[in-house]
Protein backbone atom coordinates (compact mmCIF):
# COMPACT_ATOMS: atom_id res chain seq x y z
CA UNK A 1 0.00 0.00 0.00
CA UNK A 2 1.19 3.46 -0.80
CA UNK A 3 1.26 5.98 1.68
CA UNK A 4 1.86 10.17 1.27
CA UNK A 5 1.93 13.01 3.61
CA UNK A 6 -1.35 14.76 2.80
CA UNK A 7 -0.70 18.41 2.76
CA UNK A 8 -4.02 19.13 4.05
CA UNK A 9 -3.17 17.65 7.40
CA UNK A 10 -0.39 18.51 8.94
CA UNK A 11 2.28 15.60 10.05
CA UNK A 12 -0.31 12.91 9.19
CA UNK A 13 0.92 9.67 7.07
CA UNK A 14 -1.98 8.12 5.52
CA UNK A 15 -2.71 5.30 2.53
CA UNK A 16 -2.61 7.44 -1.04
CA UNK A 17 -5.86 8.05 -2.54
CA UNK A 18 -5.26 5.43 -5.20
CA UNK A 19 -5.40 2.89 -2.14
CA UNK A 20 -8.22 4.04 -0.24
CA UNK A 21 -10.07 4.77 -3.86
CA UNK A 22 -9.20 0.48 -4.95
CA UNK A 23 -10.33 -0.52 -1.44
CA UNK A 24 -13.59 1.60 -0.63
CA UNK A 25 -14.70 2.84 -4.01
CA UNK A 26 -14.06 6.54 -3.47
CA UNK A 27 -10.94 9.11 -2.95
CA UNK A 28 -10.31 10.49 0.22
CA UNK A 29 -11.75 14.12 -0.45
CA UNK A 30 -14.45 12.25 -1.89
CA UNK A 31 -14.81 10.31 1.83
CA UNK A 32 -14.44 13.70 3.39
CA UNK A 33 -17.57 15.14 1.34
CA UNK A 34 -19.46 12.53 2.28
CA UNK A 35 -19.16 12.52 5.80
CA UNK A 36 -19.02 16.41 6.24
CA UNK A 37 -22.87 16.24 4.47
CA UNK A 38 -23.44 13.36 7.07
CA UNK A 39 -23.17 15.77 9.92
CA UNK A 40 -19.85 13.32 11.07
CA UNK A 41 -18.28 16.39 12.57
CA UNK A 42 -21.10 16.17 15.30
CA UNK A 43 -20.20 12.39 16.05
CA UNK A 44 -17.59 10.60 17.59
CA UNK A 45 -15.40 7.96 16.60
CA UNK A 46 -17.81 5.15 16.92
CA UNK A 47 -20.65 6.95 15.53
CA UNK A 48 -18.68 7.83 12.31
CA UNK A 49 -17.60 4.49 11.71
CA UNK A 50 -21.21 3.08 12.71
CA UNK A 51 -22.33 5.05 10.01
CA UNK A 52 -20.09 3.76 7.16
CA UNK A 53 -20.94 0.46 8.40
CA UNK A 54 -24.52 1.35 7.83
CA UNK A 55 -24.31 2.92 4.68
CA UNK A 56 -21.33 1.75 2.68
CA UNK A 57 -19.79 -1.88 2.04
CA UNK A 58 -16.38 -1.18 3.24
CA UNK A 59 -14.22 -3.52 5.17
CA UNK A 60 -13.89 -2.63 8.91
CA UNK A 61 -10.23 -1.83 8.59
CA UNK A 62 -11.41 0.59 5.88
CA UNK A 63 -14.19 2.21 7.88
CA UNK A 64 -11.95 2.48 10.81
CA UNK A 65 -9.04 4.45 8.35
CA UNK A 66 -11.55 6.40 7.03
CA UNK A 67 -13.23 7.33 10.21
CA UNK A 68 -9.85 7.96 11.73
CA UNK A 69 -7.93 9.78 8.77
CA UNK A 70 -11.18 12.24 8.49
CA UNK A 71 -11.09 13.06 12.32
CA UNK A 72 -7.74 13.78 11.80
CA UNK A 73 -8.19 15.87 8.71
CA UNK A 74 -11.14 17.94 10.43
CA UNK A 75 -9.32 18.54 13.51
CA UNK A 76 -10.99 16.13 15.64
CA UNK A 77 -8.22 13.98 16.93
CA UNK A 78 -4.65 14.80 16.76
CA UNK A 79 -1.89 13.14 15.12
CA UNK A 80 -1.40 9.47 17.53
CA UNK A 81 -4.70 10.08 19.21
CA UNK A 82 -6.68 6.79 20.06
CA UNK A 83 -9.74 6.40 21.89
CA UNK A 84 -7.64 5.15 24.73
CA UNK A 85 -4.89 7.12 24.54
CA UNK A 86 -1.94 8.05 22.15
CA UNK A 87 -0.01 5.60 20.22
CA UNK A 88 3.30 5.73 18.33
CA UNK A 89 5.19 2.63 16.63
CA UNK A 90 8.58 2.34 15.28
CA UNK A 91 10.31 -0.31 13.41
CA UNK A 92 13.67 -1.61 12.65
CA UNK A 93 14.98 -4.35 10.14
CA UNK A 94 17.76 -5.65 11.66
CA UNK A 95 20.74 -8.14 9.91
CA UNK A 96 20.08 -11.24 12.26
CA UNK A 97 17.79 -14.28 12.93
CA UNK A 98 14.60 -13.75 14.26
CA UNK A 99 15.36 -15.95 17.27
CA UNK A 100 18.44 -13.36 18.47
CA UNK A 101 16.31 -10.80 17.56
CA UNK A 102 13.35 -12.07 20.01
CA UNK A 103 16.22 -13.49 22.89
CA UNK A 104 17.23 -9.50 23.15
CA UNK A 105 13.80 -8.59 24.05
CA UNK A 106 13.16 -11.44 26.70
CA UNK A 107 17.07 -12.03 28.10
CA UNK A 108 17.28 -8.88 30.81
CA UNK A 109 21.21 -8.96 30.87
CA UNK A 110 20.91 -8.43 27.15
CA UNK A 111 17.65 -6.01 27.18
CA UNK A 112 19.16 -4.08 29.71
CA UNK A 113 22.61 -3.42 27.43
CA UNK A 114 20.20 -1.53 24.59
CA UNK A 115 17.08 -0.25 26.81
CA UNK A 116 19.00 0.53 30.10
CA UNK A 117 16.99 -0.43 33.38
CA UNK A 118 13.38 0.85 31.63
CA UNK A 119 10.93 -0.14 34.28
CA UNK A 120 8.66 -2.70 32.25
CA UNK A 121 7.41 -6.13 32.80
CA UNK A 122 6.56 -8.31 30.22
CA UNK A 123 2.87 -10.08 30.63
CA UNK A 124 2.82 -12.47 27.70
CA UNK A 125 5.30 -13.81 25.02
CA UNK A 126 4.55 -16.03 21.60
CA UNK A 127 8.20 -16.83 20.49
CA UNK A 128 9.45 -15.66 17.79
CA UNK A 129 6.32 -13.91 17.38
CA UNK A 130 5.61 -11.22 20.08
CA UNK A 131 5.59 -9.52 23.24
CA UNK A 132 2.71 -7.77 25.08
CA UNK A 133 4.80 -5.82 28.04
CA UNK A 134 3.47 -2.91 30.56
CA UNK A 135 5.52 0.08 30.68
CA UNK A 136 5.23 1.09 34.27
CA UNK A 137 6.60 4.45 33.97
CA UNK A 138 4.90 6.26 32.21
CA UNK A 139 1.81 3.36 33.07
CA UNK A 140 1.07 2.05 29.09
CA UNK A 141 1.01 -0.64 26.64
CA UNK A 142 4.04 -1.88 24.47
CA UNK A 143 2.91 -4.38 21.92
CA UNK A 144 6.58 -6.00 20.52
CA UNK A 145 5.95 -7.98 17.12
CA UNK A 146 9.11 -9.82 15.28
CA UNK A 147 8.96 -10.67 11.39
CA UNK A 148 11.15 -13.29 8.78
CA UNK A 149 12.81 -11.12 6.59
CA UNK A 150 14.86 -12.55 3.30
CA UNK A 151 18.52 -13.19 4.02
CA UNK A 152 18.90 -14.04 7.58
CA UNK A 153 17.11 -10.36 7.90
CA UNK A 154 14.44 -9.67 11.23
CA UNK A 155 11.73 -7.30 11.94
CA UNK A 156 10.95 -5.94 14.73
CA UNK A 157 7.69 -3.47 15.50
CA UNK A 158 7.15 -1.96 18.37
CA UNK A 159 3.81 -0.21 19.33
CA UNK A 160 3.41 2.09 22.12
CA UNK A 161 -0.10 2.80 23.55
CA UNK A 162 -2.16 4.40 25.93
CA UNK A 163 0.09 7.04 26.44
CA UNK A 164 -1.47 10.69 27.90
CA UNK A 165 -0.62 13.28 25.86
CA UNK A 166 1.07 14.10 22.31
CA UNK A 167 4.19 15.00 23.68
CA UNK A 168 4.76 12.05 25.66
CA UNK A 169 4.08 9.84 22.27
CA UNK A 170 5.98 12.35 20.44
CA UNK A 171 8.61 11.78 23.37
CA UNK A 172 8.28 8.38 23.17
CA UNK A 173 8.46 7.95 19.53
CA UNK A 174 11.97 9.42 19.51
CA UNK A 175 12.34 7.01 22.79
CA UNK A 176 12.12 3.91 20.92
CA UNK A 177 13.75 5.10 17.62
CA UNK A 178 17.12 5.84 19.22
CA UNK A 179 16.41 2.46 21.39
CA UNK A 180 15.85 0.54 17.81
CA UNK A 181 19.43 1.64 16.38
CA UNK A 182 21.52 1.02 20.09
CA UNK A 183 20.10 -2.59 19.41
CA UNK A 184 20.41 -2.95 15.64
CA UNK A 185 24.39 -2.09 16.41
CA UNK A 186 24.82 -4.16 19.55
CA UNK A 187 22.95 -7.33 17.30
CA UNK A 188 24.82 -6.65 13.81
CA UNK A 189 28.13 -6.09 15.83
CA UNK A 190 28.55 -9.81 17.30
Amino acid sequence: MSQKIDQNVPNMVKPGDEAVRSATGKGWQEWFSILDQAGAQGLDHKGIVAYLNDHFTISPWWQQQVTVTYEQARGLRKVHEMPDGYQISRSKTIAIPISRLYASWVEPDFREAWLGKANLQIRSTNLNKSLRISWLEPLSLVTVNFYSKTGDKSQVTVQHSKLNSPEQADDMKVYWAQALIRLQGLLEDK
